[in-house]
């Protein structure tokens, strides 16, 4: 993944994803909007307690960077599940000016439509990005360890392999920043009940010294993800903990709850 700055702001880009003019993609930080404590700076959560217009104007200063009118944003209403939002034309521009009207209950979406900015907001879950540049769609997840348990990154692929023909030996993935595998501390029967979905994997709940437990939601996706056919070369994991780096990214964690979320947009160029 690729830090670098658009008009002074400070984003990262996937290296993969980047290859393609034909998308704009991004993942913001939480530096540089308008917000106070213990939203500073960038929130782009409604729903986290920040004042609206803060919001707005966060909103505004990282789609306005890359060219992109807040009409055209677009946001679901994230509750950790599994369902795929397919999104039309008429759904342009849900959630980006009120959380009220966001995409009602869809932790992903996917889009072969034009100049609709699909974005998911987050604070150590994982944020997933899905480009297929032969039927020219993509896609966007939101997946923490309830997701993860339902399969989301899963799901959105199957969504644009099953409503857009897509193969998935063609679809390219961004992994992005989340909590990793150095600061994600569960318990013991934390780690049984994802045992008994994903079995005994090496690498996917990692033991570390003093006896403690840690889960790895990079590589739990990863394999969702590669179990069905896309190629491990098309995958790229930022490995970015959001825990060891929230001074540069919300950490729900970190920031024992109170604290805004960053964006992981993609948008297919007209």
């Amino acid at each position: 993944m690729i830090k670098t700055r658009v008009k002074s702001l400070p984003v990262w880009l996937f290296e993969n994803l980047q290859r393609y003019d034909r998308i704009c993609h991004f993942v913001s930080s939480r530096i540089g909007g308008v917000s106070a404590a213990p939203y500073d700076y960038l929130n782009l959560g409604f729903h986290v307690g920040d004042h609206c217009d803060k919001v707005i104007e966060n909103r505004r200063i990282l789609v306005s960077t890359f060219g992109i009118p807040l009409k055209n944003l677009t946001i679901s209403k994230q509750i950790h599940g599994n369902k795929v939002a397919i999104v039309t034309e008429e759904m342009r521009g849900m959630g980006g000016l009120e959380y009220e009207k966001a995409i009602d209950t869809a932790d992903a979406m996917v889009t072969n439509i034009s100049n609709i900015c699909i974005m998911v907001l987050v604070a150590d879950c994982l944020p997933i990005l899905f480009f297929d540049p032969k039927k020219n769609v993509i896609g966007a997840a939101h997946a923490g360890w309830r997701g993860a348990k339902k399969f989301v990154a899963q799901n959105t692929a199957e969504a644009l392999i099953k409503k857009f023909d897509c193969s998935s030996e063609d679809i390219i993935v961004g992994i992005g920043p989340s909590i990793g595998p150095c600061c994600y501390e569960v318990n013991k029967e934390f780690v049984a009940r994802f045992e008994q979905i994903f079995g005994k994997k090496e690498g996917v709940i990692c033991y570390f010294k003093g006896g403690k437990y840690f889960l790895n939601l990079w590589e739990i996706n990863k394999r969702q993800l590669t179990e069905i056919g896309i190629p491990k070369k098309n995958i790229e994991v930022a490995e970015i903990c959001t825990y060891c780096h929230a001074d540069q990214f919300f950490s729900y964690r970190h920031q024992k709850g109170e604290t805004g979320r960053f964006g992981a947009a993609i948008m297919i160029n007209k």
